[in-house]
């Protein structure tokens, strides 16, 4: 089997498995990997098969492989994302957001919930005009404790993603704070929908643009690297 095609096998299986792959034959001569962070986000606990996931577990190895790499110039993420997991949602954030290589974000159909530190975690952030996110605050699921502790661990918990978000996007926290208790939006909920340019005027999102300007965008942040 020629090189060229184990190649592209493996670039085939890799998108398969773990929706990515290494854009090598670029014009500007840079080697981007490309990321999709798709459906929901996968916790400690596994999600139903027929359920559209990106599993943590394969995320964190592959982004400690990137930042050990010398093939790789940067790396663009793709979101289309309800939410899912906070730990692994945060976890993914903080591994990008430590990246030495430029990195830029686009957020397509939404990027939801845990989603956005997501989208802001990168150096440069874009969303489609049609893009969503949603702010609002941590869910509770399952059994809950009705004693203090257990309400402290929540606050705790979504101050830790405000305070990553507001760290890394131009929005101030207070201001996130106030749309993810927002009761005026959401019928049965609480929270706050953004759409486009609504984000970017938000602070939270750098410019509304797509892959092209996505993409223009991470070779120009290369080559000042360089």
């Amino acid at each position: 089997m020629s090189s060229d095609i184990k190649q592209q096998q493996e670039e085939q299986e890799l998108i398969k498995e773990a929706g990515q792959i290494t854009l090598h034959e670029s014009k500007n001569q840079h080697r981007i990997h490309l990321m999709s962070v798709i459906g929901e986000i996968e916790g400690h606990e596994c999600l139903p098969s027929t359920t559209k996931t990106t599993k943590y577990e394969h995320v964190l190895p592959k982004l400690a492989v990137l930042e050990d790499a010398n093939d790789v110039d940067g790396v663009l993420v793709l979101l289309n994302t309800v939410g899912g997991d906070v730990e692994s949602g945060l976890a993914i954030a903080e591994m990008l957001a430590s990246l030495s290589m430029p990195t830029v974000s686009l957020v397509l159909g939404g990027s939801h919930s845990i989603g956005v530190p997501l989208a802001v975690s990168t150096d440069y952030s874009f969303i489609v005009p049609s893009g969503t996110m949603v702010i609002h605050p941590v869910r509770m699921s399952g059994t809950v404790i009705g004693a203090p502790a257990t309400y402290d661990y929540f606050r705790r918990m979504q101050d830790r993603i405000l305070n990553f978000i507001s760290d890394h996007c131009s929005a101030k926290k207070e201001r996130l704070e106030d749309m993810m208790m927002n009761t005026g939006m959401l019928t049965k909920d609480l929270g706050t929908i953004l759409v486009g340019e609504q984000a970017v005027a938000e602070g939270i999102i750098n410019e509304v643009g797509g892959i092209r300007e996505a993409l223009a965008k991470l070779h120009q942040l290369i080559d000042a690297s360089h």
